[in-house]
C-alpha cells in the first residue's frame, strides 16, 4: 500500500482562512468532541459554515481537520473563532482520575489479540 504524502493546502489560502494568525490556543485537542450551538448565519466564512454543520452531532477535532482537508493547526483557529462566539461547545476527554484506574495492560493486549483474530 502507498502512502500518499498529506496535503496541507495552498499556503496563500491557508493564510487567508485564518486571517493571517498562526497560532492557535490550547482549547482543542485531537479528541476533543465539539458540538454545534446554532445554524450557520448568512455571511459567516464558508469554513465555519461546514464546521457548523459537521458538528450537528458531537465530532472530534481531528475528524473535522480530515473532512475539511486542512492542517489541524488551521482547524483550531478556525473553532476558536467559533468558541469565542459562542457558536460551539467543546467537550473535552475526561481525564483517568488514577494511573490505578486504567485498565491493565496485559488485558489491553488480550483484547487487542482477540480482536486480531476475527
Amino acid at each position: 500500500m502507498t502512502r500518499r504524502p498529506v496535503d496541507i493546502g495552498d499556503p496563500d489560502r491557508l493564510y487567508t482562512v485564518t486571517g493571517g494568525r498562526s497560532r492557535a490556543g490550547d482549547s482543542f485537542d485531537l479528541v476533543t468532541l465539539v458540538v454545534s450551538e446554532c445554524r450557520p448565519a448568512a455571511g459567516m466564512q464558508s469554513e465555519h459554515v461546514r464546521i457548523l454543520e459537521l458538528c450537528a452531532h458531537p465530532t472530534a477535532v481531528v475528524e473535522i481537520a480530515a473532512e475539511l482537508r486542512l492542517p489541524i493547526t488551521v482547524v483550531r483557529i478556525l473553532l476558536g473563532d467559533l468558541l469565542d462566539t459562542g457558536r460551539i461547545t467543546a467537550r473535552h476527554p475526561r481525564a483517568a482520575p488514577s494511573v490505578a484506574s486504567l485498565p491493565d495492560s496485559a488485558l489491553l493486549k488480550e483484547v487487542l489479540h482477540g480482536l486480531r483474530n476475527l
